[in-house]
């Protein structure tokens, strides 16, 4: 299972009343090599489904990510922090065992 926190939902919320993301796009993420510590973390809006998608809806919104991705993601919660020390989306990861200074990678 893949989580939403509230902080994530609400600015998913935002983004979408801007009008610029239609209301049948769902969330892709996926984990990719790359950055300090081997493994990164991307997402965006998609709506187009693929054979092997994982698919989870929590709080409201819903998640899709590919049968490998999700090995490194399950049980992760997607949330948003927000303001000057903020940085933006991110997961809780249980699955991490180090991750880098800057947040912006992991490995396991």
């Amino acid at each position: 299972m893949l989580f939403v926190a509230e902080s994530a939902k609400d600015k998913i919320t935002e983004i979408r009343g801007s009008g610029e993301i239609k209301d049948d796009f769902f969330i892709r993420v996926s984990v990719t090599s790359g950055g300090c510590s081997g493994l990164t973390y991307q997402m965006d809006f998609d709506n187009e489904s693929k054979a092997n998608d994982q698919i989870f809806e929590d709080n409201g919104v819903k998640v899709v990510t590919d049968l490998k991705s999700f090995l490194y993601l399950c049980n992760s919660t997607l949330e948003f922090s927000g303001g000057l020390e903020g940085k933006g989306f991110f997961f809780s990861n249980p699955n991490a065992s180090r991750t880098c200074g800057c947040g912006e990678s992991f490995s396991v």
